[in-house]
């Protein structure tokens, strides 16, 4: 796959409030790593893995994320989906439907940072014909996060809430696999007719589970993901992020 013809879509408008002790008023997205925003780390990521065409889904100090890769473009060429008011992940990438112009298109959050060989996802996606995939690693510390069941191929068959007792060891059918949700997905555009109707919703909570009774698999992937969402996993992204990503 030629990333340089796949859009990347970067959802980047939360309000970020469990962060506010570290960021103040500044978007979650803008937190400091090594004396430069968490977004550059996932854009000079994409550049490095070949994408010139990014689409970032700004919301809260949009003004302040989009003046800034105005004049920071890492080599990519940026376009701005702004919402006017707090959409959730799935209304924000409806939002962003007119400027996407490529099929598949992948979608990222903003505050999580997984080191994933892209090319080798869209190769996946395209060769289970899906209409979603979902990149799915293994955190280290499972009661933060839902989980995600895969069966032998790959395919999705649930979802699980937070310390369900699967993500611990517990129960599985025989050749299934739990894992977690890295926040990173390669949809095709066909996925807009499946969304809710609703004009706000949320990918992982109100979209995804509906989808697996669909083409709908987990590229699982032995990296580690980070995330900033909460003052505590800054802090391990920031030790972390001292080595070369």
């Amino acid at each position: 796959m030629n990333l340089e013809n796949v859009d990347a879509v970067v959802l980047c408008g939360g309000l970020g409030k469990r962060l506010r002790s570290v960021t103040g008023d500044n978007p979650k997205v803008m937190a400091a790593v090594e004396g430069r925003p968490f977004l550059d780390v996932l854009m000079e990521y994409l550049a490095r893995q070949g994408f010139k065409r990014v689409i970032l889904c700004t919301g809260y100090q949009a003004d302040q994320i989009e003046a800034y890769y105005r004049q920071n473009t890492h080599g990519l060429r940026f376009e701005f989906s702004r919402e006017e008011e707090p959409l959730g992940t799935g209304g924000a990438v409806r939002n962003a439907r007119c400027l996407i112009q490529s099929s598949p298109f992948v979608v990222l959050n903003g505050d999580s940072f997984c080191a994933v060989n892209y090319r080798a996802l869209g190769e996946f996606h395209q060769s289970r014909k899906a209409l979603a995939s979902v990149v799915v690693s293994k955190a280290e510390d499972h009661r933060d996060y839902g989980g995600i069941v895969l069966d032998e191929t790959g395919r999705i068959v649930r979802f699980l809430e937070k310390n369900n007792p699967v993500l611990s060891g517990g129960k599985k059918t025989a050749d299934e696999v739990s894992c977690v949700n890295a926040g990173i997905y390669c949809f095709n555009d066909e996925i807009f007719s499946f969304m809710p109707k609703a004009r706000t919703f949320s990918l992982e909570y109100d979209f995804f589970p509906g989808l697996v009774r669909h083409l709908f698999f987990g590229f699982l992937v032995e990296e580690a993901f980070l995330d900033i969402g909460t003052p505590e996993r800054y802090q391990q992204a920031l030790a972390k992020m001292k080595r070369p990503v």
